[in-house]
């Protein structure tokens, strides 16, 4: 009895297939990459800086997120959907009130001689603090500083702050300066 032979597949160019096919997918997928948050950092310096205008207590304005993710504004519980008219009011100071910030005399261009705001905003947040809110809060407090400048813009030029040329967009941004320090996650209790 005779026995007959199967034939083999050829398999030779199931390798160049499969390479083919990593190389197609490779080049048509896209991945996402995660942007980060786009804040400036200061440039560092080797000792403090004296004429630092923090130095002044009432010139800080502390906001600090607990683990329990509750916000506390200048030792005080607050909601975070007030924290934009707070930090508003803090850099306003319309009132010349001695517990909000002080104001210095500068001249700007297109302003002239302005009062400017000396405060800084300090953001600090518990080790355990949920992501979520510490967004919502950095949120909060970029939202002021976007919606004081927008006003100016809209009182002084006519249309809104986006819209500006550079040169008055400058000009804006000197009057309201985002001053905002974000200290290191730290163990805060929440009792």
């Amino acid at each position: 009895m005779k026995t007959r032979e199967t034939q083999e597949v050829n398999a030779g160019s199931m390798a160049d297939i499969a390479f083919l096919l990593l190389i197609f997918f490779l080049v048509a997928t896209t991945m996402d990459t995660d942007t980060g948050i786009g804040t400036l950092l200061p440039p560092y310096q080797e000792e403090p800086d004296p004429t630092n205008q923090a130095k002044n207590d009432r010139n800080v304005f502390e906001v600090l997120v607990n683990a329990d993710n509750q916000l506390m504004v200048e030792k005080q519980l607050m909601d975070i959907s007030q924290l934009t008219e707070a930090t508003k009011k803090f850099i306003l100071n319309h009132e010349n009130d001695p517990k909000l910030s002080e104001k210095e005399t500068k001249t700007i261009a297109f302003f002239g001689p302005s009062e400017v705001s000396k405060g800084v905003i300090s953001l600090q947040t518990a080790n355990d603090t949920q992501y979520q809110t510490y967004l919502t809060v950095q949120n909060e407090i970029l939202r002021a500083f976007n919606e004081l400048r927008n006003d100016l813009a809209k009182n002084k030029f006519g249309k809104e702050y986006q819209k500006l040329k550079k040169e008055e967009k400058d000009a804006v941004r000197e009057m309201y300066p985002k001053l905002i320090s974000e200290a290191e996650p730290v163990r805060l209790s929440t009792k």
